[in-house]
C-alpha cells in the first residue's frame, strides 16, 4: 500500500486543532501525523498525549559504557606489561582513576549527544513535505495517509481550517532498465 504526505496549513492554534479532530475522526491514531511549528506548543496543547522521553537514560549508559572501558583499558595494560617497581602493586589505582573518569565523561558526553538526536529523530529521512510558511507563523500539520485517502484528507483539513493542503507528489516508479538486444544484420 502507497503512502502519500498530506501537509495543511493553520493560521492558529485553533484551527490546527480542529484539524487534528477532523483527522482523528477519518480514523487516524496520533503515530500518522506531526504537528509542525517554529515555535514551541506546551505537551498536549494539540491533543496528543505524552510522550515518555529516554534522554536522561543515554548520558547513564554512556557513563558506565565510558567507566567500563576506562577500566578494562588500564587494567589490561597493566596485566599485558606488569612492571613491578620496589614491590609497589601491580594495579595501580590513583593512575586508574583519572583515565576512567576521563572516559567517563568522554562516553557520556557523546552518548547524550546521540540520544539529543535519536529522541529527536533526527535526521528526517521519511517525508520531503514541508513548507516555509510554517517558520513564519503557520502550524503544520503531516499526515501520512494511504494514497486513496489523501485527496479526502485534505479536504477534511480544508473544511477544518486549513490555509492550504498540500499533496506529497506521486513517486514515478522506475521500472528498471530493459536492455535491448541488438538486430541481426543491423550495423551502425
Amino acid at each position: 500500500m502507497a503512502v502519500r504526505g498530506v501537509l495543511g496549513l493553520f493560521e492558529n492554534v485553533d484551527t490546527a486543532v480542529a484539524g487534528v479532530d477532523a483527522v482523528n475522526e477519518m480514523g487516524f491514531g496520533r503515530s500518522d501525523f506531526e504537528v509542525l511549528s517554529n515555535c514551541p506548543f506546551p505537551e498536549g496543547a494539540f491533543g496528543e498525549e505524552q510522550e515518555m522521553h529516554r534522554l536522561g537514560l543515554w548520558p547513564v549508559v554512556g557513563a558506565a559504557c565510558g567507566f567500563a572501558t576506562g577500566l578494562l583499558i588500564t587494567g589490561a595494560t597493566q596485566m599485558a606489561y606488569p612492571l613491578v617497581t620496589g614491590g609497589k602493586p601491580l594495579f595501580s589505582i590513583p593512575p586508574m582513576i583519572i583515565i576512567m573518569y576521563e572516559g567517563t565523561l568522554l562516553a557520556a558526553v557523546l552518548f547524550t549527544v546521540i540520544g539529543v538526536l535519536f529522541e529527536s529523530r533526527l535526521p528526517r529521512l521519511g517525508s520531503s513535505l514541508y513548507d516555509t510558511r510554517i517558520t513564519a507563523g503557520y502550524i503544520g500539520i503531516l499526515l501520512h495517509s494511504p494514497e486513496e485517502q489523501a485527496e479526502a484528507v485534505a479536504a477534511a483539513m480544508r473544511r477544518a481550517g486549513a490555509e492550504d493542503a498540500i499533496l506529497e507528489p506521486l513517486r514515478q516508479t522506475n521500472p528498471g532498465r530493459v536492455r535491448q538486444q541488438p538486430q541481426e544484420g543491423a550495423s551502425a
